[in-house]
């Protein structure tokens, strides 16, 4: 009987010990998963070459398409506004993010997956598809014009990607109090709006999403959107003609699309501002007092954009992060391993 109650207490201390040995492990990777973050230079022993490999993917693509830039741009902000920055967008499927409407215009998905081969070639394993799409995003604004920064990097790819969480996306016809929630719902402020939607400055829209303020707005007989120029109206109305081609692309930075920079601002105060949620950033007072500093060709405004652009970018980029054992590394950008 001692024998036996000698085992028995052997066996309770064990089952102790591995308990506690389990609950303290799983105290740690709480924690780190609750501190975990992006860092500049996170593959700097990995993979040193991973920045410059996708640089000249980039580089290459928008070389031959200038379009490219603008839409790998647009690429990292629908990825991140729809479950965080993890490469959730270029999933394949039917019911993918990537699938949906307000994914369907999305152009560059070509330029992700060339520097995926070629960083799989040169360091297999290790370079996230959202590490990617994010870095591809600063060198589309880089190559246009604008000033560089550095990207904080080690995010993970998502193992989701539902077409109904694009509904959060930000649309080109929300109203104000509309577009201020769904930037707050992601941790960003008015400041952050008003900056983030600079980047339209490159950007271009289809007709599709800018006649209905031409014609017969709010349905009204004749009535265009009083913020637009009436001087500016006939110059949309040429190239958006009342039961015309709905895909027709059109500036968004009238006079500059190519080139990064302020003027899209300057545009917004001018009563140019092309698509609705563009110009309510100046005809709203909550938001047009964070446009005001950017309007201007003085060096000072283009310099505080820029900065600003940098910094919101980063902060975007920040958005639900998936890092350490969170998610995968893709072998594929579009398809979980």
């Amino acid at each position: 009987m001692a024998v036996i109650s000698t085992f028995n207490r052997t066996l309770i201390l064990l089952a102790l010990l591995l308990a506690t040995f389990t609950t303290l492990t799983l105290g740690q990777q709480t924690r780190v998963n609750s501190q975990a973050s992006t860092r500049v230079g996170f593959y700097n022993a990995t993979c040193p070459r991973a920045e410059s490999i996708i640089q000249s993917a980039v580089q290459s693509a928008v070389d031959t398409n200038p379009t490219i830039a603008p839409g790998l741009l647009r690429m990292f902000f629908h990825d991140c506004f729809v479950n965080g920055c993890d490469a959730s967008i270029l999933i394949e499927g039917g019911a993918t993010e990537k699938a949906a409407g307000p994914n369907s215009l999305l152009r560059g998905f070509e330029v992700i997956d060339a520097a995926k081969t070629e960083l799989e070639t040169a360091c297999p394993g290790v370079v996230s598809c959202a590490d990617i799409v994010a870095l591809a995003a600063r060198d589309s604004v880089v190559l246009t014009g604008g000033r560089s920064w550095q990207v904080p990097l080690g995010r993970r790819d998502g193992l989701v990607s539902e077409g109904n969480d694009t509904a959060n996306l930000p649309a080109f016809n929300d109203p104000m109090d509309v577009q201020i929630q769904k930037f707050a719902d992601k941790g960003l402020n008015i400041q952050d709006l008003v900056t983030l939607v600079g980047a339209h400055t490159i950007g271009t829209s289809a007709c599709a999403f800018i006649s209905y303020r031409l014609y017969n707005f709010n349905n009204t007989a004749n009535a265009t959107d009083p913020d637009l120029n009436p001087t500016f109206i006939p110059q949309l109305q040429a190239l958006c003609p009342n039961g015309g081609d709905p895909l027709t692309r059109v500036a968004l930075d009238t006079g500059s699309e190519g080139s990064f920079g302020n003027s899209f601002y300057d545009n917004l105060r001018n009563g140019r501002g092309v698509i609705e949620s563009d110009a309510k950033l100046w005809s709203d007072g909550r938001t047009q007092r964070f446009v005001q500093p950017f309007v201007g060709s003085t060096g000072q405004s283009a310099s505080r954009f820029n900065a600003d652009f940098a910094r919101a970018m980063v902060k975007l980029g920040n958005t639900e992060l998936k890092t350490g054992s969170q998610g995968e590394i893709r072998r594929v950008c579009t398809a979980i391993n």
